[in-house]
């Protein structure tokens, strides 16, 4: 006998989802998808069942009349089904808490991100040279007479 898959009232891709006994899961399990749905990168999965999504928007500052960008770290419920890592993107939706910060769940796994391996190489790197910096190992980036 196959396993059934619960409509959740969202256009998700059925083909991914494999079965899973979490009761977490809006597919498998009894949560309830309501509210909100947001588009973002895992940046984080090493928790257990919980990844860390991050998505950038535009915040309007009245004062200048202009947009910024600003990023939004969400924690979410990862269900075994749909198993996202790092560097995948993902819709999530909003749902009844789950713990103290999780309040999301993953509901489909739109594919990898390009670039993000390079991204957190760099940023790591990065992080090794200011370290080696403050230590004295390397010379600091060299002023220009006009930065001043």
């Amino acid at each position: 006998m196959e396993e059934k898959t619960k409509n959740i009232g969202l256009k998700v891709k059925s083909k991914q989802l494999k079965g899973c006994n979490d009761t977490n899961c809006p597919f498998h399990g009894r949560l309830k998808c309501r509210g909100k749905i947001f588009t973002g990168v895992v940046i984080a999965a090493k928790m257990q069942k919980t990844a860390t999504i991050e998505f950038v928007r535009r915040y309007y500052l009245p004062k200048y009349e202009r947009f910024e960008k600003r990023r939004t770290r969400i924690k979410a419920h990862n269900p075994k089904c749909i198993g996202a890592e790092e560097g995948d993107i993902v819709r999530v939706s909003e749902c009844r808490p789950l713990s103290k910060t999780k309040n999301f769940v993953i509901i489909e796994n739109l594919g990898k991100e390009k670039g993000f391996k390079e991204k957190t190489e760099a940023l790591e790197e990065g992080k090794k040279r200011k370290v080696k910096e403050e230590e004295g190992e390397v010379a600091p980036a060299r002023e220009e007479p006009g930065d001043r």
